[in-house]
């Protein structure tokens, strides 16, 4: 294919593989782990379909953000097990998937303790937050799972 070519598709439509861990939980159903970077920062995320957005732990994101970025929201976030959890918003200036690079995030922060508490249980790694819908809808995600992959596609 000539290079011309090459980067026009490149460029409208970007794609990159990002590998996935798929882990039992209990014998009773599988969770899914993705790394993507928060700032420059390695995270934990779990990938969640059911997750209407990617949400953040309140406890580890000052981490990746420092304190004095987190600002209160007045919105109640349902799911997690509850339907009247408050929720906190940050402004992350970089989150990168894989090639994927997304500026100035505006991110819904969560108290996922109890999420962590049972990996902890578990004798699990923690976790930093969970990558929902909002991302996997705007980059087409495709997860393949018998080559433990999460595909993104830019367009």
């Amino acid at each position: 294919m000539p290079d011309i070519i090459w980067h026009f598709l490149y460029n409208v439509f970007m794609r990159t593989a990002l590998p996935l861990n798929i882990f039992p939980i209990e014998n009773d159903g599988y969770h899914i782990k993705v790394a993507i970077k928060v700032n420059g920062k390695n995270t934990s995320m779990i990938l969640d379909t059911g997750a209407s957005r990617t949400v953040f732990d309140e406890t580890r994101i000052t981490e990746f953000v420092g304190d004095n970025s987190i600002k209160e929201h007045d919105k109640l976030s349902s799911g997690l097990g509850t339907n009247s959890m408050t929720s906190k918003k940050v402004l992350i200036d970089n989150l990168q998937l894989g090639e994927i690079e997304i500026t100035d995030y505006d991110a819904t922060i969560l108290d996922l303790t109890h999420v962590n508490q049972s990996y902890e249980k578990l004798e699990l790694e923690p976790v930093d937050g969970i990558l929902g819908g909002d991302i996997l809808n705007d980059y087409e995600a495709i997860i393949d799972y018998s080559k433990q992959k999460l595909v993104l596609i830019k367009s």
